[in-house]
């Protein structure tokens, strides 16, 4: 089941994001969420770049706020690459 099940109605929610850059596919997820009816609704973010933020995003809860550099491990990726590794990388040019 998925939002659009209405699975959100009359629950607190969180949404959990790796990185929010842009703000745009976090935006539109909020939207969506929001669309449900939950009775409270979070932003939790592993990490923040608002250097390159087009769209404002209220994060509730952050791990930790970065520069404007491209970073992979830890579950983030570069072509499927780099996911595996045990900590956050910065990835060089």
């Amino acid at each position: 089941m998925g939002l659009s099940d209405g699975i959100a109605s009359k629950q607190d929610v969180i949404l959990v994001e790796d990185i929010v850059d842009t703000g745009l596919s976090t935006s539109m997820a909020l939207q969506l969420l929001k669309a449900q009816n939950p009775a409270s609704w979070k932003l939790c973010a592993l990490l923040d770049k608002p250097a390159r933020r087009s769209v404002s995003v209220k994060i509730d809860y952050l791990g930790k706020t970065i520069g404007d550099r491209f970073i992979v491990g830890y579950g983030t990726d570069v072509n499927e690459q780099y996911r595996q590794l045990p900590a956050i990388y910065v990835l060089e040019e």
